[in-house]
């Protein structure tokens, strides 16, 4: 007999003990296949048993070294080794709940099914964005990244088991019905989401086109839970979205990371830039509530404005998982001056490019303090269809800050507010030019009176103050850099 099999009936007999009835004998059975399965799960699996001569991985020592570290080097390698070590009593109990489940639980339960959802607690287990992917969350994901699937168009997470609004999408149901970053789904039509888990969450949010359902959420400030129905929709995102909010300020929205977001914010930019007749002066760059997605896109943005230099690396347990990322020239808006805006809803992929900017000294960022998603996700398909989903690196900006829990602060804080005009502001007001009689300068009728700002531009900047006063406080900053880059280089 082989060292190998020998092995494997020393390790059987410890842990299923020799039947003593029929049905044990049945179960034996059973519970033997349970447990080659569940070994076959990990990679590598090593018992604790002393180890023959003839199998020991321990380096020998050198006949120079001193025999003191050689003793150090092997108790360090038994240390690993014990590290990798699965308890036989730990492997002997989870066969032992499967089974009593397929034996003794209300109703029957697939072996499908049970060892779906064994997966799916371990990866549960781990954080809240490892998880399990099903056939139709894995092909979901897919089409999230393509951007193009069907539902409600919200990026969401799991908080205290419940469901957490970390952004709803640009244009799309979510977004259109009211719902906002932070928000916490509680019912889901009449089916309560705590304890449900979030693909299954995701799954009943999807549907078909116009079909509808109603969310019951929580909002901080609200006194009762509110209830929004809303309708489903083909949802197409369009990450990138540009126009000039002013001659030579231009205005830059990401909602999202995607694909090709990289590749089409750099074609945007560069088309904008065509088209403008006057220099630029300054960008807005807005990524509020944009949710992150895939880092290569975040730093294919961030690169867009560097010229050289680090914008991003990650660090993990293994060595595939430790990666940097550098800017290449040129800088697509020659060094204009840009103001990045988040707010609780900039994620992961969004809060890279924002630290980035801000570790470089590239832009000043302005808003709310980010969401705080600091790790990195990597897809491993499985061969049927499936797929894991782990998180196996952190990411750090450019000046080694991790921002996992913590999020980016911006440089100038931006409470949430809306400003309403004041009408007629303007009638009570008497300045030097409304007095009868007052002295003109040279040049000028003293019928015409004072010359006044052009009437369809004080009306724009109105309109952007009360629609989005942020993107207004932004502009101005943006114009007061301009001005005072000028004065400097008189």
């Amino acid at each position: 007999m082989s060292l190998t099999a020998l092995r494997t009936g020393q390790i059987m007999s410890k842990i299923f003990p020799p039947p003593a009835s029929a049905r044990e004998r049945v179960n034996l059975r059973f519970r033997a296949l349970m447990i080659v399965s569940l070994c076959l799960s990990w990679s590598w699996v090593t018992f604790a048993e002393e180890a023959t001569p003839e199998e020991s991985t321990t380096p020998a020592a050198d006949q120079n070294q001193p025999a003191q570290e050689s003793a150090a080097s092997q108790e360090t390698t038994a240390d690993a080794d014990q590290k990798q070590n699965v308890p036989l009593e730990r492997i002997r109990a989870l066969v032992e709940v499967f089974h009593k489940i397929k034996n003794d639980y209300v109703e029957e339960v697939s072996d499908e099914q049970l060892l779906q959802d064994a997966m799916k607690g371990m990866l549960a287990g781990l954080d809240p964005h490892s998880n399990y992917l099903d056939n139709d969350a894995y092909q979901g994901l897919q089409e999230g990244t393509s951007g193009e699937f069907g539902g409600l168009g919200i990026e969401v997470g799991v908080e205290d088991g419940f469901v957490k609004v970390i952004a709803p999408i640009d244009d799309t149901p979510a977004k259109r019905a009211g719902v906002q970053a932070g928000d916490v789904i509680i019912r889901l039509d009449d089916t309560p989401v705590k304890g449900i888990g979030l693909n299954k969450a995701v799954k009943r949010m999807r549907g078909k086109p116009g079909s509808s359902i109603e969310l019951t959420i929580v909002r901080d400030g609200e006194e009762k839970p509110l209830k929004i129905s809303i309708v489903r929709d083909i949802i197409k995102i369009t990450s990138v979205k540009s126009r000039f909010l002013e001659p030579g300020y231009l205005y830059m929205r990401v909602s999202h990371f995607q694909s090709r977001t990289g590749e089409d914010f750099k074609s945007s930019l560069q088309k904008r830039i065509t088209e403008n007749k006057e220099p630029l002066n300054g960008v807005v760059l807005d990524l509020r509530n944009n949710p992150g997605g895939i880092l290569g896109a975040a730093v294919a943005v961030s690169d867009a404005f560097l010229s050289d230099g680090k914008i991003v690396y990650t660090e993990g347990r293994i060595k595939d998982s430790e990666l940097e990322f550098n800017a290449k020239p040129p800088d697509l808006v020659g060094g204009a001056p840009i103001v990045v805006l988040i707010n609780e809803g900039s994620a992961s992929a969004s809060e890279i490019v924002a630290g980035a900017l801000q570790d470089r000294k590239r832009a000043v960022i302005m808003g709310r303090k980010s969401f705080g998603k600091g790790s990195v996700q990597t897809i491993f398909p499985m061969n049927d269809e499936t797929a894991l989903k782990l998180t196996t690196a952190r990411y750090y900006t450019p000046a080694g800050r991790s921002i996992q829990a913590e999020g980016i602060d911006p440089d100038i804080v931006i409470d949430k507010v809306k400003l309403s005009a004041i009408q007629a502001a303007d009638e009570n007001i008497i300045k030097e030019a409304n007095l009868a009689g007052h002295l003109t300068d040279e040049g000028e009728d003293a019928d015409d009176g004072a010359k006044g700002e052009d009437g369809a531009g004080q009306n724009s900047r109105e309109q952007l103050a009360t629609s989005d006063y942020e993107v207004y406080e932004a502009l101005n900053l943006l114009k007061g850099m301009t001005i005072l880059q000028a004065r400097t280089k008189q």
